[in-house]
């Protein structure tokens, strides 16, 4: 049987693309492992996956002055040390690294090993973690035409992310039920990403009295964000978090308002729906949501809205603008070639293990 190390973590969007490939590699008949940090999140996502877990120091790269940055690049050696330990037990055939600071001691590990390794970049431009991968992978899994431009050699490959099979077989009925609707309105979905996203959540909520007449809401909004005063509010139906209903919310909904997470707007590409993209501005994180944004905009995908611009004006316009409009979104992304992911990132693992 062949052996695959799957690799990625520090947040969950570094290891749920990396979820969406096991039924497809079990199909293929491999043999399957995962090497993480020793007690990070990706080791309680993979848990119910029944994949044996092993655990390697980490250090974070930091692209600011903190004092940890002098003693993290000795963690990252030591976990360099200890997944050459590990690889050198499994044996495996091909590294599958979905990024993060997590999968660096693993994919340098494994190219001294000469075990080929492939990785994959969520965002538009890399990341650092992904930087010090890049020089040693076989090939580069990308989710946006921009970054092929990006990467020299002939490494780069359009791929889009790995998205969970489940996702797209939903139950509208259910979501129905989940959410108390009684009248059978069009519906928008409002994820703010795991922490939710308080000046989305705020201009939502105001905008509520302008929105209910014509859609119906669901408010996914963060931990600890949910607004006590709504919750018998007709129509509008909120959730800290989601989990095995998210299918059901999916298939229910007719537009979402986003924030541009690689993996959140890749999931909307891959269930071909029309969105409107509140990118994080560039004051709170690299820039790389206003990259992703823009390209879902200049490829017909995505309606931005920038959240310095975004009132109850702009973002009603905008709903009504994309439902209007929202045939048109559908079939650009139909047409995309980012949607058949899980296959074109199996056939290249295939490629290096035959």
């Amino acid at each position: 049987m062949k052996k695959i190390v799957l690799t990625g973590g520090g947040t969950a969007g570094h290891v749920t693309p990396n979820i969406a490939l096991i039924p497809s590699l079990k199909e293929m008949d491999y043999e399957i492992y995962y090497i993480g940090s020793y007690d990070g999140i990706e080791k309680k996502l993979i848990a119910d996956y029944g994949i044996p877990y092993y655990g390697v120091s980490t250090g974070k790269f930091r692209r600011y002055h903190d004092p940890k940055n002098f003693s993290d690049p000795f963690k990252v050696l030591k976990g360099i040390h200890e997944a050459k330990k590990i690889l050198k037990d499994i044996k495996p055939d091909i590294i599958f690294s979905k990024g993060g600071f997590v999968s660096v001691p693993v994919v340098r590990a494994a190219a001294s090993l000469k075990i080929p390794c492939i990785i994959h970049e969520s965002d538009m431009t890399p990341g650092l973690a992904n930087k010090f991968c890049i020089p040693v992978a076989k090939k580069v899994c990308c989710n946006f035409p921009e970054t092929l431009k990006l990467i020299s050699g002939d490494k780069a490959v359009l791929t889009g992310s790995p998205i969970r099979k489940e996702l797209m077989m939903g139950d509208k009925e259910k979501a129905m039920k989940f959410c108390g609707f009684t009248e059978n309105k069009p519906v928008i979905m409002v994820i703010g990403g795991s922490q939710g996203a308080k000046a989305i959540n705020d201009c939502v909520r105001e905008s509520l009295p302008r929105l209910l007449p014509d859609f119906n809401i669901i408010h996914i909004c963060g931990k600890e964000k949910m607004d006590n005063m709504l919750l018998n509010t007709d129509g509008y139906s909120q959730f800290e978090y989601v989990k095995e209903e998210l299918k059901d919310l999916f298939a229910l909904c007719d537009i979402v308002i986003s924030r541009a997470g690689a993996n959140a707007i890749c999931e909307l590409l891959a269930l071909n729906k029309p969105n409107i993209l509140v990118p994080l501005p560039s004051k709170a994180s690299r820039g790389d949501q206003l990259l992703n944004a823009s390209s879902f905009e200049a490829q017909g995908f995505s309606l931005v809205l920038r959240e310095e611009n975004m009132d109850q004006d702009t973002l009603v316009e905008s709903v009504q603008e994309l439902y209007c409009n929202r045939q048109s979104y559908i079939d650009n992304m139909s047409q995309s070639g980012q949607r058949d992911s899980i296959s074109t990132i199996c056939r290249l693992i295939e490629e290096y293990t035959l």
